[in-house]
């Protein structure tokens, strides 16, 4: 358990971060605009959906006429279904996620890993919201409004990192027809990952999961004597030849994506991947259209 002056500091170090962390999700979400998710059914609700034959059951009230007179067909107007998702948000907090590499330059200096992930997350939160959709962060009961995107950028400034170099979404949080969205570098154990996604499905649950990466874990650039340690240093490897590493490391981490990206598939989520030297935006409309999918 931390101590009191362990969990002071830590609330300093977050009231510091949290302005920096809500600014940079704000300026993110105004990229978007902003609106309603519907289910994608026809039902009660504002919006044009589709025209579709009339078939029994249809009033002559519900007919479009201006639309039907155009063929030899009657057509019904429907509206599309818009009530409110929930949708949960998991940012990883493994020890691996705080990982961002040098750059070739001041300029180049890249966020952490958690950093673009903790703003993908809040900004979505924020979009979603303002859409009228429930979210929280996993572990967290969804609720709606604005003050929600308030507690959920508390947290995310607040969340400690875990003792591990990598951690998993929360199964127990799982709730029936949810949404979910999985942001980290799934870089570890993959198998508590495919276990989560699976047991997500067989609730009917849908989701989608980014890799976020730093770019050097995509290229992997180095050559010559390099020790590789992990976060926690619990797993380490040195190496004189680094550059000879470079096509089994980029190979493993294709098979990665095409496990997880195979995973996604049979159980109707999404797998996606970023890095964090490219703008945040795409990511962010990636992840805005996912749950519309």
């Amino acid at each position: 358990m931390a101590s009191p002056a362990d969990l002071r500091t830590r609330a300093q170090s977050a009231a510091a971060a949290l302005p920096a962390l809500v600014l940079s999700a704000e300026r993110l979400a105004a990229m978007i605009a902003p609106g309603a998710h519907g289910l994608r059914r026809g039902g009660a609700g504002e919006d044009f959906w589709q025209y579709r034959p009339a078939g029994q059951g249809d009033t002559a009230r519900s007919i479009d006429w201006r639309r039907s007179a155009r063929s030899d067909q009657q057509f019904v107007r429907d509206r599309e279904a818009q009530t409110a998702q929930a949708v949960q948000i998991w940012v990883s907090a493994g020890r691996g996620m705080d990982f961002a590499g040098s750059g070739s330059g001041p300029r180049d200096e890249r966020p952490t890993k958690r950093e673009r992930a903790q703003v993908l997350g809040l900004a979505l939160a924020m979009l979603l919201l303002r859409g009228g959709e429930k979210v929280a962060l996993a572990g967290s009961p969804p609720r709606a409004g604005r003050v929600q995107g308030d507690r959920i950028a508390e947290a995310l400034a607040l969340q400690p990192l875990v003792e591990d170099d990598d951690d998993i979404p929360p199964a127990q949080s799982l709730r029936p027809n949810q949404r979910v969205i999985l942001l980290g570098d799934f870089l570890g154990d993959v198998d508590p990952l495919t276990d989560y996604i699976a047991q997500a499905a067989a609730m009917g649950v849908r989701g989608a999961a980014l890799q976020v990466l730093d770019p050097d874990e995509e290229v992997f650039p180095f050559a010559g004597a390099v020790l590789f340690q992990s976060a926690t240093g619990r797993m380490r490897h040195d190496t004189r030849d680094a550059g000879g590493l470079r096509d089994a490391y980029l190979s493993r981490l294709a098979e990665r994506r095409a496990l997880l990206t195979d995973t996604a598939r049979a159980a109707g989520w999404h797998f996606g991947t970023h890095d964090t030297a490219t703008p945040p935006a795409s990511a962010l409309m990636w992840l805005y259209r996912m749950l519309e999918g």
